[in-house]
């Protein structure tokens, strides 16, 4: 347990709030970003989690952000890059809007934010300070649906390592790179099927197994700079 608080980025809905809520029950204090309100985060605030509205698509939002941040804490145990933008690829207009978008939510957020809030990481009063950024299995093998997806989780991938370097040895830097974790409301029998296959263990595991492997980065003084797949075994198909 640590005074200090842990913030998640995307932390309202999904695996983000699933670690949220883990976290506070194993007694950390946590704050999480949100991007719209909804109904989820009067529970999440009921259980004392601190809730910032973050714009992560323009430069000037994710600064905003990091001053009400800096405002709201004075310094922060652990940094978990999970918010995330799934929109696929277009032909048309809105291509070149849609690949910024992802660019500054997957990449350029955490860039500024590890940049600008490793004074709030430093001021924490515990030997272990840790970033950790979500990526995705698709990084391994690229989407014919989803290249930018794929590219910009590709780019947060390459700055775990920069910043493990850059950091090191006070912050470590490491990533969760995994594969469908959890069925989305409208995924049907069929679909589920589809996903199970599509790993060796055969199963859609729920959300735990990310916060399995969250607690193993949080916990281990003596890992940086890794990528910790949670797939499946997605490679042995």
């Amino acid at each position: 347990m640590s005074a200090s608080p842990i913030l998640i980025t995307g932390g309202a809905q999904r695996l983000g709030r699933h670690c949220a809520e883990r976290l506070v029950e194993d007694g950390h204090p946590v704050i999480i970003s949100y991007r719209r309100e909804r109904p989820e985060l009067a529970a999440l605030r009921e259980r004392g989690i601190v809730t910032l509205q973050a714009d992560f698509a323009t430069e000037a939002g994710i600064l905003d952000f990091i001053s009400r941040l800096k405002s709201a804490t004075p310094s922060l145990r652990a940094i978990v890059h999970n918010a995330s933008d799934w929109a696929p690829d277009s032909a048309d207009e809105q291509a070149g809007a849609t690949f910024e978008r992802l660019f500054r939510v997957h990449m350029q957020a955490p860039y500024l934010i590890n940049l600008h809030c490793r004074d709030l990481l430093e001021a924490c009063g515990e030997p272990q300070r840790d970033i950790v950024h979500v990526t995705d299995y698709v990084v391994q093998k690229g989407s014919r649906k989803h290249a930018a997806y794929a590219a910009t989780k590709a780019g947060l991938e390459s700055l775990t390592l920069s910043f493990a370097a850059m950091l090191a040895p006070t912050v470590q830097v490491n990533a969760i790179a995994p594969a469908l974790i959890m069925l989305g409301e409208g995924d049907g029998e069929a679909y589920a099927e589809q996903a199970r296959a599509k790993s060796a263990m055969g199963m859609v595991p729920g959300p735990g197994v990310i916060y399995q492997s969250l607690r193993y980065l949080l916990d281990n003084r003596y890992v940086t700079g890794i990528t910790l797949p949670v797939d499946g075994g997605r490679h042995l198909r």
